[in-house]
């Protein structure tokens, strides 16, 4: 354990080791990645799909070990026991930092399959990342604002062929589709402008996993609601590089598939739409105050 160490050095030796894990494991992906590209035969392109995956998992092992040599967060997790490996998971969870993403791999990997993310069109051209997203199949999506697309409705068609072509391939073998409802990281200003009807949530867009549940329902083994909760407050990368996380609260809870909001069509259908919508309140109503409660549990420790 590192972290006797001033924080500003704590950081730069995390960020290094962050670093080198990427630079070495992505260049093997893509390597795979290419085969998978040029061989025609669906066998082989299956196997080398799975050796895709033995590497990010590895990547990911790799980063939870840099994180227990220079972190000393306590990590309090309920929920994550008897989950399949084998199996297909519809994953939300709400979101307040980019610590969030490197803390569900941390806890998750290897307990459900790989975390597939939709991501936003411009982060392919990350360096290196964007490369490594790519080969992992993990689908880009155009984000456009609700009035941009009342203009211009044949974009929403666009983005369920998106989501459709991403779901074909995610139901080849067991896949855990992650979906962020609220679309974007919670912040206090966001939260004001929104004028949420949440305490700690910004409020949840129903779009993304509708087109999920819509495309590959009957794969789907459990819907993973998932809590994260920063104690002390959300951190930023950096903070946590240097590491300054003391907790880290998370809570998942299996969920039953709704499926008769599965089988319906929630882009033409507006009774499936409204469904969906009181079934994603619900449970942003009931996480927010499991993380009321977390806070106030926190609060009362001290």
């Amino acid at each position: 354990m590192l972290n006797f160490l001033p924080a500003p050095l704590v950081g730069v030796i995390a960020a290094t080791l962050l670093a080198i894990n990427c630079l070495f494991w992505v260049p093997i992906l893509l390597v795979f990645a290419v085969l998978k590209l040029l061989v025609p035969i669906e066998a082989v392109r299956r196997r080398l799909a799975a050796v895709l995956l033995f590497i990010a998992e590895a990547w990911i092992t790799c980063n939870s070990a840099w994180m227990n040599l220079t972190q000393r967060t306590e990590w309090d997790v309920q929920g994550i026991a008897g989950l399949d490996y084998r199996s297909w998971y519809l994953v939300s969870c709400n979101h307040q930092s980019w610590v969030d993403i490197l803390a569900l791999q941390h806890l998750l990997n290897r307990r459900i399959p790989l975390l597939k993310f939709f991501l936003k069109q411009q982060l392919v051209w990350v360096p290196v990342m964007g490369l490594a997203w790519w080969a992992l199949d993990f689908p880009f999506m155009r984000r456009h604002s609700e009035e941009y697309l009342k203009k211009h409705p044949e974009m929403r068609k666009q983005d369920q062929e998106t989501t459709r072509r991403a779901c074909e391939k995610f139901a080849l073998m067991p896949t855990s589709v992650m979906n962020f409802l609220e679309g974007t990281r919670f912040t206090p200003a966001k939260h004001a402008r929104q004028q949420s009807p949440y305490r700690h949530l910004l409020k949840p867009k129903a779009g993304g996993i509708a087109l999920a549940l819509n495309a590959m329902g009957d794969r789907f083994r459990s819907v993973l609601d998932v809590t994260i909760v920063y104690p002390d407050g959300a951190p930023t990368f950096w903070q946590f590089l240097c590491g300054k996380v003391r907790r880290v609260v998370v809570r998942v809870q299996t969920l039953p598939v709704p499926r008769e909001l599965a089988t319906g069509d929630y882009a033409g259908d507006p009774e499936v739409r409204e469904a969906f919508q009181r079934w994603v309140q619900q449970l942003w109503s009931a996480k927010d105050a499991q993380i009321e409660s977390v806070l106030a549990a926190s609060a009362a420790k001290r």
